[in-house]
Parts: C-alpha cells; sequence; structure tokens
C-alpha cells in the first residue's frame, strides 16, 4: 500500500525544508519534510482558512484536527494569545515538525496529540475546530470527521473547514448541514470552499 500524509508513521527518508512564509500579516518560519502535508510551502487552502477564519463568540480552546506540520494552528494561536490551540495528527513526523514550528515562532498556548481524528482527543469543549481535511483518506473518514467534531464543540461553538469544489465541497456542505443543522460558504476563492457551521 502506498504511504500517504495520514500515515502514522511514515518511513519515507527524511529532507527537511524550511521557508519564512507572511499570513494575515505576520511572518512565520516553518520547516515541513517528505511524508507531511504540504512539504514546499504554506497550500493555498490553509492559507485561505488562516485569512478567513474568525474567532467565535464563546470563550474556549481552539482544536486543529490534522494540523499537519502546523500553519494553521500556529498562526491562530499567534493571533489569539488568550486561548490554547490544541494541534493533533496521526502523522508523527508532522507533530514533530508542528512542535518545532511553534517553537520557532515563540508560541506558548500550544498543545499537541498524537490522534488519528477524534480517538485520543480528550473529552472536548472546545469553542471552536479547524481542519484542512485529509480528502485523500476518502468520504467515509472526513465525514467521521464532521460528525464527531459536533461532540467536542461547546453550544455556539464552530466547525470551520477548507475543502476544494472538485473535492466535495458542495456534498461537504450538505452533509454539514445534516450534521450541524446550519452551515455557511464564508469564503469561495480559486476554487476552495471556507465552510463553517455552529453548534446550536
Amino acid at each position: 500500500m502506498s504511504e500517504h500524509y495520514f500515515s502514522k508513521n511514515p518511513q519515507a527518508g527524511s529532507a527537511p525544508k524550511t521557508w519564512e512564509y507572511k499570513l494575515k500579516g505576520t511572518w512565520y518560519t516553518f520547516t515541513s519534510d517528505i511524508g507531511v502535508f504540504s512539504k514546499d510551502d504554506v497550500d493555498f487552502g490553509s492559507q485561505l482558512l488562516i485569512e478567513q477564519f474568525q474567532p467565535p463568540a464563546v470563550a474556549g480552546n481552539v482544536l486543529d484536527i490534522g494540523c499537519g506540520y502546523g500553519p494553521i494552528g500556529i498562526a491562530i494561536a499567534d493571533h489569539n494569545r488568550e486561548r490554547r490551540i490544541i494541534m493533533a495528527d496521526i502523522n508523527e513526523r508532522a507533530l514533530e515538525l508542528a512542535k518545532r514550528n511553534a517553537k520557532v515562532n515563540n508560541l506558548v498556548n500550544v498543545s499537541f496529540v498524537n490522534s488519528d481524528g477524534f480517538s485520543d482527543i480528550p473529552s472536548g469543549d472546545f469553542a471552536a475546530i479547524v481542519t484542512n481535511p485529509p480528502i485523500r483518506a476518502g468520504k467515509k473518514v472526513i465525514y467521521k470527521m464532521f460528525e464527531e467534531s459536533i461532540d467536542f464543540l461547546r453550544r455556539q461553538g464552530e466547525l470551520w473547514i477548507v475543502i476544494q469544489k472538485k473535492q466535495g465541497a458542495p456534498s461537504a456542505k450538505d452533509k454539514l448541514q445534516n450534521v450541524f443543522g446550519n452551515v455557511e460558504v464564508v469564503a469561495r476563492d480559486k476554487g476552495y470552499y471556507i465552510l463553517r457551521a455552529i453548534k446550536s
């Protein structure tokens, strides 16, 4: 079976690459690697989610599920210092990179969890969950994440996702409507959708 970025322990050789990237007006230093999603730069979908995300009105922590090497969680943590950002990923290499990147960018309001989806997330009461979901894992896996996310949000907590139209944004929108009873298209750009659903 071919290896994917959502493998728990990538066996591919390591060749770390470091670069600087500007997100929401701030420069960050990131390192990524082979066996990790988007090993060369900050992908457009993650960038769009970072730019569009607005913290919810309710207080509480934020969960970045499938955090990869960490650009989404790190940018949100930097702009929301009063909140703790929990960054979770099944990929151990990605999670180690996320820890390294958080340290390099001088962030202390972050925690890290090695987790396959929500399986090892402490019982949640999150104000927001953000994700650039692992589309290649398949619709069944992605929709399970949507279904489980509502149980990890506090009332009025928000789920934010980025997904391409060609990768199923319209059907994902329908699924979120079914799970949450509401969904909003916050932004569309270059075929990417930013979707937000709120737990009532």
